[in-house]
């Protein structure tokens, strides 16, 4: 996981029931939130220069055109939460699909997907669980029949940064004020669902927070 925390917060909302949601994210690092595109590889003060983590996400869409999401928060503070999307580091050799497919089974228990188009790339930079994370990320299309989500292939950091998930509708994702990364996602759902995947990757604006 970490999904790099932006300063930028786009509002989602919605009933927070359902029976899909179970919790978890690839956070290990995804939890860690999203920050918007690319990053700012220089190191703060006394800051090391941080590897450049490459990351492979999925915009999972079902029948309905509802989202998939994970609902993270700090380690060391629980108050400070967001929602982001499946995905996670490459391992080994992986390509950036086998790793968005490997995240999405590991994080929702989901392996019935078709995965789609890049849509979307941004890199960003932000602090989560003691350590700073620099982060290279392609979005997937993923789509899929199924809705039920399991967690059981969480890591010990993910089980201790993810509290669940939940499909939003786009109008709930709009509407909503909880912190969403990346930002600007009700925006860019609503284009994807309007007008489709687009021609070439969006590059989405850096974020360092």
């Amino acid at each position: 996981m970490p999904e790099g925390r932006g300063t930028g917060r786009e509002a989602v909302s919605g009933p927070d029931g359902g029976t899909d949601r179970d919790g978890g994210l690839d956070a290990d690092v995804d939890a860690g939130r999203d920050a918007g595109g690319e990053l700012d590889r220089g190191a703060g003060a006394g800051e090391p220069m941080a590897e450049i983590r490459q990351v492979a996400r999925v915009v999972l869409l079902d029948p309905d055109d509802r989202i998939l999401l994970l609902h993270g928060f700090e380690p060391d503070d629980p108050t400070d939460t967001w929602w982001f999307t499946p995905g996670g580091g490459l391992e080994g050799n992986e390509t950036r699909e086998e790793a968005a497919r490997r995240e999405l089974a590991e994080e929702t228990g989901i392996t019935d997907v078709v995965i789609g188009p890049v849509l979307w790339k941004r890199h960003c930079s932000f602090p989560f669980d003691g350590r700073r994370w620099d982060q290279d990320e392609w979005y997937y299309l993923g789509r899929t029949d199924r809705t039920a989500t399991h967690t059981a292939g969480l890591t010990d950091l993910e089980r201790r940064s993810v509290s669940g998930l939940r499909w939003w509708t786009s109008e709930e994702l709009s509407a909503s004020h909880e912190t969403v990364y990346p930002t600007r996602l009700a925006e860019l759902l609503r284009t994807l669902l309007d007008e489709g995947p687009p021609s070439a990757p969006v590059l989405l604006e850096t974020e360092r927070v």
